[in-house]
């Protein structure tokens, strides 16, 4: 199939594509990498009278780096990430995760603004910079708002996007020295969504544990307080402070109630803390 006629604009800045957002009149679609937007139009699951294509706007492909955190444009690619275009604040996290992302022409089209606001769920930037405690920033036209990325994903793939907004930037926060973080994602084969990930995040000098259960039927699973899953991150072994059974009940009070899903899980999160790697 090919996709409906629809209007295209390329706008230069942020502002002239939010005035085109403001047509109410319009069904209006944002296109950055169209890696995902792009099957969806040839399908006809999506049917847009004008496409913006923002991948002309300079600002959406900034780097700000800041005394404690750095802020990455929502048109950066998975492939600027993965060669380390873009300063890497979290100890070889992001790079990592970037290079096990579905295949190298996805990576260098593919923008980490693009892929958080698709909402699938088993995205892996989704479940990654949850567990870093990331932030996004959207601009509308009543002004801007920032929240965090595990608040951005409504449900399978739902953004939290009022009317007139779009994502401008995602916030990550510096990693410290003694930061310690694992990721794991079980697929069948490279390039295929991921069935389960597992992600944790201990950081002693700035107080942070954090685990995180992605590749679930909605919204990433976050324990923003997980001593009790992986200690206070200053054991030699982190695998050996790792409470299966803890992580499984937090899975089931969640809402996941298969047992083989739920295992499947448990099993990824145990994969990433033996994957701990440190700064």
């Amino acid at each position: 199939m090919k996709p409906v006629n629809f209007d295209y604009a390329r706008p230069a800045d942020v502002g002239a594509a939010l005035a085109l957002l403001a047509d109410d009149s319009l069904s209006v679609k944002l296109m950055a990498g169209g890696q995902s937007l792009g099957p969806m139009l040839n399908m006809r699951l999506v049917q847009p009278d004008l496409l913006v294509d923002i991948t002309g706007i300079e600002e959406l492909k900034r780097v700000e780096d800041r005394a404690n955190e750095i802020v990455l444009g929502a048109c950066i690619t998975h492939a600027d990430i993965e060669d380390l275009r873009v300063p890497d604040v979290t100890c070889g996290a992001l790079p990592s995760v970037a290079r096990g992302i579905a295949y190298r022409a996805v990576r260098n089209r593919g923008t980490m603004g693009g892929s958080l606001t698709h909402a699938d769920p088993s995205a892996d930037w989704l479940s990654i910079l949850s567990t870093l405690g990331a932030k996004v920033t959207l601009r509308g036209r009543s002004g801007g708002r920032t929240i965090p990325v595990e608040d951005y994903m409504l449900g399978a793939l739902e953004a939290d996007l009022r009317p007139g907004e779009m994502l401008v930037s995602i916030t990550v926060p510096k990693l410290s020295r003694s930061a310690r973080w694992g990721y794991y994602k079980s697929c069948r084969k490279t390039g295929e969504f991921a069935h389960a990930i597992g992600a944790f995040l201990v950081d002693p000098d700035r107080g942070v544990s954090r685990a995180v259960i992605g590749a679930t039927e909605s919204r990433p699973i976050v324990i923003a307080e997980a001593t009790h899953l992986v200690g206070d991150g200053k054991a030699e072994r982190l695998d050996l402070a790792f409470d299966s059974h803890a992580a499984g009940a937090a899975i089931e009070a969640a809402g996941m109630a298969d047992p083989i899903d739920r295992q499947t899980h448990v099993v990824a999160l145990r994969r990433a803390i033996e994957r701990a790697h440190t700064a």
